[in-house]
């Protein structure tokens, strides 16, 4: 393990939820390499302030991360956690109800 990481374990959840949004705090734990309850922590932590959603379907649970949060230090509030996401490869999803526009 490194000394130190440019991504805190929080950036590194919230990126693995948007990636796979039913992902479980299990499989978060295993490919991070922290434990399950500190994972679940940090998903309480983002979803306490509002950087994602949970959605209960069947046994599993739905992610949704809100990619106009800013993020949270005061010189990056400019910045929104979307724009992060995408910078390491994330790509918004449609939702069903957006139609696509042709030119």
């Amino acid at each position: 393990m490194p000394e130190w990481k440019f991504l805190t374990n929080h950036a590194l959840v919230l990126c693995l939820i948007a990636q796979q949004p039913r992902i479980t705090a299990r499989e978060i734990a295993t490919t991070i390499g922290i434990t399950e309850k500190a994972t679940r922590n940090i998903i309480k932590d983002l979803e306490n302030n509002e950087y994602i959603t949970k959605k209960r379907e069947g046994r599993r649970l739905r992610y949704r991360v809100d990619p106009d949060m800013p993020l949270r230090h005061e010189i990056q509030q400019d910045n929104s956690i979307g724009d992060l996401l995408e910078t390491l490869g994330w790509r918004p999803r449609r939702r069903k109800n957006q139609r696509t526009v042709h030119r």
